[in-house]
């Protein structure tokens, strides 16, 4: 299937912009439709899915039915049940007398028209997870799945048409050379997953618009491993976590700093676990993913080759087939090939070091998208939280922070900006429009002091001095009640005085509808 051309996208692009301006996509159970015509689309399709991804990763069903499909149909049945909760107007305190008297709301509104940029490693899932948290924000949007995936984007191109609204939700492919296209025009928002070197180009596409972006990318995600870890469920877990679509997963463990009392029984638990993965050494199973194409399995090829460490397990690779087998290198120094990039595959390295080095280490290069801590002591969980900084942390286990429900999913810095998942993807694509009612007229005498001439008894009328409860040194003081109360009771008296009873009982029933 061939690209979409620069008039199939214009076309698409002008027809969202039209229908977001109508405001269909803000009607809820429009939402609502296009999430359960979503599930179903999903749902339909399992079988071809799986396939799809077999083709372009090797990728058996196991893996896609746990995460392209399994975490996706979730994820829009709990946005399903929790769309009215996560949509709803917010009300800021109401011990405020412009949020009480102007029943100050904080609206959720769609931001308009998205553009959501796939990734190719779980093809399905980061371009349709995105899109549930578009669709119940009451967004339109384009979708451009990865071109790197080229059976998930040609059945994505066939069926999303035949499933969502066309006129609010378009699917477009494209290479490096149509992006370009793509991203000269302006969006509302634009959410991104992939390498960081292509978030630098929507990112800089996405400034000359001042258009918000979210950006998930990835970074090398350390196993810290220490001498008061549970040694052999550390293994299992991280060897585990590597043979997962054969390492390419941007939260995936990019390398290992052991603690060296330990090493040698982590290193034998890995191998132990990866043999029980495989089926034996020296084995191709069928179940085992392959590298995405074969200018990724050059560049693992090209890193474990220079590696100056030693290949104690796997190595094994064949280029016509991209099967890459788990690989353990130990004795890896700083500064060595394999810890020069964002690995994305399979390879293993592994770093013999202390806590104190691990977390120098971990701190001076770019903050990753998670850090993985083995450790039973309390004391070393709260070094690493408090020395470090990363998108998230799992402790005693890999990537459980980002299956967390209702929690937070994003990177910091160079492993990404913004967050999805649950309340958060909604938020994400929704802008926070605070809006209020004018101070009741009865009121004007009491407010007269904000209109010219200016004057210092209007200044103390209008804002009062205020004392700190703290002094100089920061040491607590005890403020007292007798203004508190006394401005109160004025408030009180002014109230009674002014406003006849029937709208002083009105005022009560607004504080409680209010509250």
């Amino acid at each position: 299937m061939g690209f979409s051309t620069a008039a199939e996208f214009d076309q698409a692009y002008t027809t969202v912009q039209e229908t977001f301006a109508s405001g269909v996509t803000k009607n809820k159970e429009w939402r609502r439709q296009q999430l359960k015509r979503t599930w179903w689309m999903v749902e339909d399709n399992k079988e071809r899915i799986c396939a799809a991804l077999y083709t372009d990763l090797h990728r058996h069903s196991y893996e896609t039915g746990l995460s392209d499909i399994g975490m996706l149909q979730h994820d829009i049945l709990r946005t399903l049940d929790k769309l009215d909760e996560w949509t709803k107007d917010e009300k800021p305190t109401r011990w405020d007398m412009v949020n009480f008297m102007g029943g100050t709301r904080v609206r959720k509104e769609p931001k308009g028209v998205a553009l959501i940029i796939g990734a190719w490693n779980f093809p399905i899932l980061l371009l349709l997870q995105p899109m549930v948290a578009a669709i119940a924000a009451g967004c339109a949007m384009i979708l451009k799945p990865s071109d790197m995936a080229q059976s998930a984007q040609d059945l994505l191109m066939e069926i999303i048409p035949q499933y969502l609204d066309q006129s609010a939700i378009r699917c477009v492919s494209a290479g490096p050379q149509e992006m370009s296209h793509i991203l000269e025009q302006r969006y509302d928002h634009i959410f991104y997953t992939g390498s960081g070197n292509i978030g630098k180009i929507v990112h800089a596409a996405a400034a000359k618009h001042l258009t918000p972006v979210t950006l998930e990318l990835g970074g090398q995600a350390p196993a810290i491993v220490t001498a008061q870890a549970n040694v052999d469920l550390s293994g299992k877990h991280i060897a585990a976590t590597k043979f997962t679509n054969a390492g390419q997963i941007c939260l995936n463990v990019n390398h290992v700093v052991v603690d060296p009392t330990v090493r040698e029984a982590l290193v034998n638990s890995m191998i132990n676990h990866f043999d029980t993965f495989m089926g034996g050494r020296d084995t191709k199973p069928e179940y085992y993913t392959h590298i995405i194409n074969e200018r990724n399995f050059d560049r693992l090829d090209r890193l474990l080759t220079s590696t100056s460490g030693k290949i104690v397990y796997g190595g094994q690779r064949d280029r016509t087939t991209r099967f890459f087998a788990p690989t353990i290198v130990t004795g890896v120094k700083p500064g060595d090939s394999l810890l020069s990039e964002e690995l994305f595959g399979p390879i293993l390295p592994v770093m013999d070091a202390d806590l104190d080095f691990a977390l120098t280490y971990t701190r001076a290069g770019d903050r990753p998208l998670g850090i993985y801590a083995f450790t039973d002591n309390k004391a070393e969980k709260t070094r690493i939280l408090d020395e470090t900084q990363s998108g998230g942390v799992t402790f005693n286990d890999c990537t459980l922070h980002v299956v967390a429900r209702d929690a937070p999913f994003g990177g910091t810095g160079p492993s990404g900006q913004g967050y999805y998942h649950g309340p958060y993807g909604v938020r994400e694509f929704s802008h926070l429009r605070t809006y209020v009612d004018a101070m009741p007229a009865w009121m004007e005498w009491l407010m007269d002091a904000r209109y010219p001439p200016y004057s210092v008894e209007k200044l103390k009328k209008l804002a009062p001095a205020v004392k700190p409860p703290f002094d100089r040194e920061g040491r607590a003081v005890s403020r007292g009640l007798t203004g508190w109360v006394f401005g109160l009771g004025a408030l009180v008296l002014s109230v009674a005085v002014v406003m006849p009873r029937q709208q002083v009982q009105t005022l009560i029933a607004r504080f409680v509808s209010r509250g």
